[in-house]
């Protein structure tokens, strides 16, 4: 299988939900409101961080039968088998656990109007009950996933994304922005889309063999991911405490103001992960000098594509803000955007050895350098957020994508990969970032800078990129040559 066409299905099944987004984003807003898209988006991220009781499950029964992928089938169904027998277990855990704890933060910390507290309160057994739909999804795909059989993967993932972004806006649409029925059609929806993946994942590893727990395979999957569960927890703990943090301390419609940016920007990392998730299937057989050339054209690739659009979207992003969601919200969302958008593309490198410690077996690194950052993260988000308010939070988080990509890096090869490369890019993005911050968008002056930054990253892009990259570059304008010629 070709890893640049699987990672090709893996960048355009994250980039519909992109799409959606920017379609359902603003008619959320509109027909929900500010504080009750805050509470939604606060809930959504619940759900996605309790999804962590699969206990790493999801990568590890990726990593276990790509090793085993020449064994019987049967040692193969018993980890399938084992795996969803433990994950059904630690999902209904996962729910117990959830329930008590979004009913005290949503009732009693978290600052929300007060007539939409009780519709707050009534939807937290829906989000306990996701629960385990969440948590299995991540074994099932994984299956797939091990066998390379990307295109399916993200069939299934977009289907699911499209009914979880539509099913609760024609809810809203048809019967009012109630809270409970909003998250109660975002429940449904992942409800359908996993029965779905659940046939296809049995057909391909489960079907012909017997359900049986195997005590070998489970406590081998749970010693990987065990490492990776420590992973799964810490890991989306940096990235939503600061959202939590604000919605305590600064209130709902100050989430909303950080979340829209943060979640534009987020989209950063759908190149790495899809590059990435198109690798990992193959690393735990690699030799080392293949793991090192891997990791090495990864991040002259991801340097190569993502830099000059970043530093186009610096400039972009306060126009294109106060287009998508109206100047209120804009004026101020952009502020943080920027820091925001330069923090995720720092964190695109780190998807590079991260990947590469848990495709060789060491997601005990990833772990332990994910707990060594919390408590330096807390404090300054906290005395951050005290002293510049959304802008400190941004400041803080992009800190702390910095030192996360420092640290994997060095654990993963002992060296940052193409560091001099890394530093011209960080300084183009840097200067970017100022001059978009200081220079109104309305001034004709700043398109000129951006051309003048763009053209220098577009130019460095293009002296560090790989001569796979080049060469179908090179093929495109070619084909695209000779359409112009023969029309």
């Amino acid at each position: 299988m070709s890893i640049s066409r699987n990672a090709r299905y893996n960048l355009i099944g994250s980039v519909v939900p992109i799409a959606l987004a920017l379609v359902t984003v603003p008619i959320y807003l509109h027909l929900v409101g500010p504080d009750r898209y805050g509470v939604l988006a606060i809930a959504w991220l619940l759900l996605g961080y309790f999804g962590l009781f699969d206990l790493g499950l999801g990568r590890a029964t990726t990593f276990q039968l790509a090793a085993l992928r020449d064994a019987p089938g049967a040692e193969r169904a018993r980890v399938f088998w084992s795996a969803i027998m433990v994950n059904i277990a630690m999902g209904a855990v996962g729910a117990a656990i959830l329930w008590p704890t979004a009913h005290y933060f949503f009732g009693h910390v978290f600052k929300v109007d007060p007539a939409l507290l009780p519709e707050l309160v009534a939807s937290v057994p829906l989000l306990a009950c996701a629960v385990p739909i969440a948590t299995i999804t991540g074994v099932l795909t994984g299956v797939l996933t091990s066998e390379e059989r990307f295109l399916e993967v993200n069939i299934f993932s977009v289907s699911s994304t499209t009914l979880f972004q539509i099913l609760p806006l024609l809810v809203a649409w048809i019967f009012g922005p109630n809270l409970v029925w909003l998250l109660a059609a975002a429940v449904f929806a992942r409800l359908l889309a996993i029965a779905l993946l659940a046939v296809r994942a049995y057909r391909i590893v489960g079907r012909g063999y017997p359900m049986r727990f195997d005590r070998t395979s489970a406590r081998r999957l749970l010693s990987y991911g065990g490492w990776v569960t420590l992973t799964s927890t810490f890991g989306p703990l940096l990235v939503i405490v600061d959202r939590f943090a604000i919605g305590a301390v600064l209130g709902a419609t100050a989430v909303t103001i950080y979340t829209v940016p943060f979640q534009f920007a987020q989209r950063i990392a759908i190149l790495p992960n899809a590059l990435m998730s198109a690798i990992f299937p193959r690393l735990p057989t690699a030799s080392d000098a293949e793991r090192n050339q891997i990791s090495s054209k990864a991040v002259l690739m991801l340097a190569s594509i993502l830099s000059p659009a970043v530093v186009v979207a610096m400039f972009l992003l306060h126009p294109f803000l106060d287009l998508w969601v109206g100047r209120t919200i804009g004026g101020q969302a952009a502020e943080v955007g920027r820091i925001i958008v330069f923090g995720f593309w720092i964190n695109a490198f780190a998807i590079v050895p991260y990947s590469r410690l848990e495709g060789t077996g060491r997601p005990d690194l990833v772990s332990k350098l994910l707990i060594v950052q919390i408590p330096f993260y807390l404090a300054a988000l906290y005395l951050a957020m005290k002293g510049f308010g959304l802008v400190g939070c941004a400041l803080v988080f992009a800190i702390r994508c910095a030192a996360d990509m420092l640290l994997m890096s060095w654990a993963a090869s002992r060296s940052i990969e193409h560091a001099r490369v890394m530093a011209a890019n960080v300084a183009l993005l840097g200067g970017a970032l100022v001059a978009a911050w200081l220079i109104d968008y309305h001034n004709p002056l700043i398109w000129l800078i951006m051309l003048g930054f763009a053209g220098a990253a577009g130019g460095l892009s293009w002296m560090t990129m790989p001569t796979e990259l080049r060469r179908l570059i090179d093929r495109g304008w070619q084909r695209i040559a000779r359409k112009v010629s023969h029309s």
